[in-house]
């Protein structure tokens, strides 16, 4: 306990630091994840096109390796950003992917003949979708969106090896300082199972809550 007690403000600055980070980067990869859903289900060939190399691209490349490129790729094109805003970018672009297919996977579950019905209402593909076929769709993604979320709040640790103060990232400072590593570790653990179990609250509630509503 005492490694804890005697450290709280790295523990709770590194803590907030993954929070912050997860929250942006997940509101990043939801509306990112969402447009690329529209473009892998659009009837023009370019967008579906783009929708494919984006997720495809995304998906088979490590997180890692993603953070590099972010990180050193896009100075040497003149954009420098703080390395809090680059950690976002990666984390988010990478999540989207996954998000991306989850939602598509959520439009398929909707019958064809709801969007059928409201194109021969001269509805547009952008209506049919956000007014018709999302909400619905909405439903079936909420279990796969929390899993994906909770996924991307772990990966956020690697953003400390890239100078982003972070949770996992405070075992370094501890070590130095000659603290047992083992305890270091576990209340880690610990801070990282408070935001999942957080986030997977919040999705059985939303889950729950629109079953009873359906």
């Amino acid at each position: 306990m005492n490694v804890l007690f005697d450290n709280w403000d790295t523990y709770w600055e590194g803590f907030l630091g993954t929070l912050k980070l997860t929250g942006v980067s997940a509101a990043l990869a939801l509306v990112l994840g969402v447009l690329v859903a529209a473009c892998r289900v659009s009837p023009v060939a370019p967008m579906r096109m783009f929708g494919a190399v984006w997720v495809n691209v995304l998906r088979n490349t490590p997180l890692t390796l993603l953070f590099f490129a972010v990180v050193l790729g896009l100075p040497r094109f003149g954009i420098v950003l703080p390395f809090f805003v680059f950690a976002v970018l990666a984390l988010g672009c990478y999540t989207s992917a996954f998000i991306c297919e989850a939602v598509r996977a959520g439009i398929n579950t909707v019958p064809t003949g709801q969007g059928e019905a409201a194109r021969s209402l001269g509805m547009t593909f952008g209506q049919t979708l956000g007014l018709i076929v999302l909400p619905q769709a909405f439903r079936s993604v909420i279990p796969p969106i929390g899993s994906t979320l909770i996924a991307l709040a772990k990966n956020s640790a690697i953003a400390g090896s890239f100078s982003v103060v972070e949770l996992l990232g405070t075992y370094r400072t501890l070590s130095e300082l000659g603290f047992n590593i083992v305890w270091t570790f576990v209340w880690i653990a610990v801070g990282y199972l408070i935001i999942t179990l957080s986030i997977s609250a919040v999705f059985a509630y939303l889950e729950k809550h629109w079953e009873v509503a359906r």
